[in-house]
């Protein structure tokens, strides 16, 4: 038996500033002794909460099945270890394979050497017993595994996801600086939007914010686009109980309201990237989208407004973003009554900018970058 089987124990990678969301949704989704640790959590679960939890979570980036756990001091103990795994029973010669591997404080002190290492274990085991191996694809493979080693213990693990979780099949069209989905979907989440408002986003972007709101309201599952999932390779996997869970998931899904969903941007390009992306979701029509300046728009009032402004580290002028700011602070201040604001700062330097006091700010990354989250109540 492989380690997850003696202990239905699971690891969920997710972005530092989310743990405790993505604990709640867990907890949400049926998942059992959740504990949330250093960008993740472990948690137990069953066949239908593993399947559901892969479907259905709009935080989590991936989960990891653990195969084999070990003390590794050396890396032809690795190979010995790997090689104990019968590989044969996950992918066939005819498949392709990746490895992502996180190495920190071992005498392996190499990540990339230590993925070397791992894949030649693999490889020559199927060499040995077929005379063929299964081909690296980096991009896209069949099967994604997992290395993990730190303080010289070494966790070989099946990514039962199938690639990150963020990319849920529906942006077609990109813009510069996107936001993450994952981040997209906390945003949505933090806001408590509950459809008794509309919701509006004037930075749209490529729309990821307004596509993750229509996916929340409409209990689209974050899954619903994606073409396969890593525990479909998984030996004791159930092709009944996946089956049962996407039709239960499915059930609940529902139609949008024309117009509780809108959002604009000053660029054609967004708004026509925003357009495609929306267009492949279910009631996508529904959402509204122009294209102007934030500054041209009469009011927003009685709304929940959602947005990720530019902020200068991966887009735009800096020496105009700080009046970029200050010209949607006052925006908020006098057309906006009513309203309540979650703005997204990728950098947090320009919150004071905006001219207004937050509620409050929540530390969430996007990527690389250290945002915040801010809330602003406009009376």
């Amino acid at each position: 038996m492989y380690e997850y089987q003696k202990t239905r124990k699971y690891f969920a990678q997710i972005s530092t500033g989310m743990e405790k969301l993505g604990a709640d949704e867990l907890s949400e989704l049926g998942a059992n002794n959740i504990n949330p640790a250093y960008r993740g959590i472990y948690f137990e679960a069953n066949h239908e909460i593993l399947y559901r939890i892969n479907y259905q979570s709009r935080l989590i980036s991936r989960i990891v099945a653990p195969l084999n756990k070990f003390i590794c001091h050396q890396t032809r103990y690795l190979y010995k270890k790997a090689q104990e795994i019968d590989w044969s029973e996950f992918i066939s010669v005819n498949q392709t394979f990746a490895i992502f591997a996180n190495v920190s404080n071992s005498k392996i002190n190499h990540s990339k050497y230590a993925a070397l290492i791992l894949k030649d274990a693999i490889v020559d085991q199927f060499r040995e017993k077929t005379g063929k191996r299964p081909n690296i694809e980096t991009v896209n493979p069949d099967l994604w595994i997992s290395l993990h080693i730190e303080s010289d213990f070494a966790t070989i693990s099946l990514d039962v996801s199938g690639g990150s979780l963020h990319r849920r099949g529906y942006r077609s069209e990109s813009v510069e600086a996107p936001m993450q989905e994952t981040l997209a979907a906390a945003i949505i989440r933090l806001s408590k939007w509950d459809g008794s408002l509309p919701i509006y986003d004037p930075f749209c972007g490529s729309g990821t914010l307004l596509s993750e709101a229509l996916m929340q309201h409409c209990k689209i599952p974050a899954g619903f686009l994606r073409k396969r999932f890593g525990f479909e390779f998984l030996p004791d996997f159930e092709r009944s109980v996946w089956d049962k869970i996407k039709k239960d998931a499915q059930k609940q899904m529902t139609n949008l309201k024309d117009s509780i969903i809108s959002g604009s941007d000053i660029s054609y390009e967004a708004i026509n990237a925003a357009q495609k992306n929306i267009s492949n979701l279910p009631n996508g029509g529904n959402i509204k989208l122009k294209k102007t300046d934030f500054q041209k728009i009469e009011k927003l009032e009685n709304k929940i407004i959602v947005c990720n402004p530019p902020y200068g580290i991966r887009s735009g002028d800096k020496n105009k973003i700080g009046g970029l700011y200050k010209s949607f602070g006052d925006f908020l201040k006098h057309k906006c009554q009513g309203s309540t604001a979650y703005v997204y700062f990728g950098d947090r330097k320009l919150i004071p900018k905006i001219g207004l006091k937050p509620s409050w700010r929540k530390p969430l990354r996007n990527g690389g970058l250290d945002g915040r989250l801010a809330k602003f109540k406009l009376y």
